[in-house]
């Protein structure tokens, strides 16, 4: 059987790509627009921006990597939808972290104020 500490250590380890990609500002960008207008081809994500569709491609691709999006053929066009699944994923993992610090803030607290 496999520990409660195991388990949160595996999702930890799990979501290290997905925070490795989101940590680049245009992948966060990218994540965001995807969020809020569903799939989107690579001349909709670079509407408005100064960044070329082959950069886009390549950011979409470590994002597709880490398993935050996937790309859908839609006759000759590439329309790229976020993975919610896996943003869900890493949610939990950061609600497992601040979990164990409000738990080492409340045994410092206790130690304080002994």
């Amino acid at each position: 059987m496999i520990s409660r500490a195991m388990r949160k250590q595996t999702a930890l380890q799990n979501s290290a790509p997905v925070f490795a990609a989101l940590g680049d500002p245009t992948r966060l960008r990218l994540v965001a627009a995807l969020c809020a207008g569903g799939a989107l081809s690579i001349a909709q994500l670079t509407a408005g921006t100064a960044i070329t569709r082959q950069a886009v491609t390549k950011h979409l691709e470590v994002l597709a990597g880490a398993g935050l999006v996937n790309d859908i053929r839609q006759g000759r066009e590439r329309l790229w939808e976020l993975e919610a699944a896996r943003i869900d994923e890493a949610r939990r993992a950061l609600d497992a972290i601040a979990q164990e610090w409000d738990r080492a803030l409340q045994q410092l607290k206790a130690f304080v104020e002994k």
